[in-house]
């Protein structure tokens, strides 16, 4: 199975037109376009009946101490966690690919709560649900897809891995506002085969790749 996308290639830096979160110089981030990058899938195999989709970043700082504070940096040694950003199932293979901005355009306070996607797809909440859980003016369940604001001052290149799972099920075993780890514990034993888009960003200036 292939997993292919026209909005940014594997291994590259994705444009800030698909962040939830881009550089500025006065405050050093402001809020993006946060656009969904268009993703195109073939060769799934036979005997797939749906398509999992989950976009994860792999380089999240475990403490947050130090994140995105005046004068100090979040060092590259510090161990890394997961980080939701897309969690969608039940999606038609024969669809072949989910177009740019049409499933997520522009940042939304509290988080969007009917996000746009494929017929009959289904979406769960990203990891901003936890993120913004204390802000008075963010805090809300954030459904679909928001993408990459990692922490200003973080030394380390951030990776999101689009990662898309053909599965033998008709409907994902999950209910409610699912996460992405309830989603892959449903999928278990159900993955015919899977495919991955690795694309890289930072809001760092000191940061490169």
């Amino acid at each position: 199975m292939l997993l292919t996308s026209s909005s940014f290639a594997n291994g590259q830096r994705i444009p800030g037109k698909f962040a939830f979160g881009i550089s500025d110089p006065a405050q050093h981030m402001r809020f993006g376009d946060n656009r969904n990058p268009q993703l195109g899938w073939s060769d799934w195999p036979t005997g797939t009946r749906s398509l999992v989709l989950i976009c994860l970043d792999s380089d999240v700082p475990t403490k947050p101490d130090d994140v995105n504070q005046e004068g100090r940096t979040v060092p590259s040694s510090l161990p890394r966690g997961v980080f939701y950003h897309w969690v969608m199932v039940d999606i038609e293979p024969g669809l072949g690919e989910i177009a740019e901005a049409s499933c997520a355009e522009g940042v939304v306070a509290r988080g969007k709560q009917q996000p746009a996607g494929p017929a009959g797809s289904r979406q769960g909440v990203n990891d901003y649900t936890g993120w913004f859980a204390g802000d008075p003016e963010m805090s809300g369940s954030y459904l679909g897809y928001d993408g990459p604001c990692p922490p200003w001052n973080d030394e380390t290149l951030h990776h999101y891995h689009f990662v898309l799972y053909a599965t033998d099920l008709d409907r994902c075993p999950v209910e409610g506002q699912f996460t992405g780890p309830q989603v892959l514990a449903a999928i278990k034993g159900h993955v015919l085969a899977e495919a991955r888009l690795t694309g890289t960003y930072s809001l760092n200036p000191a940061v490169t790749g």
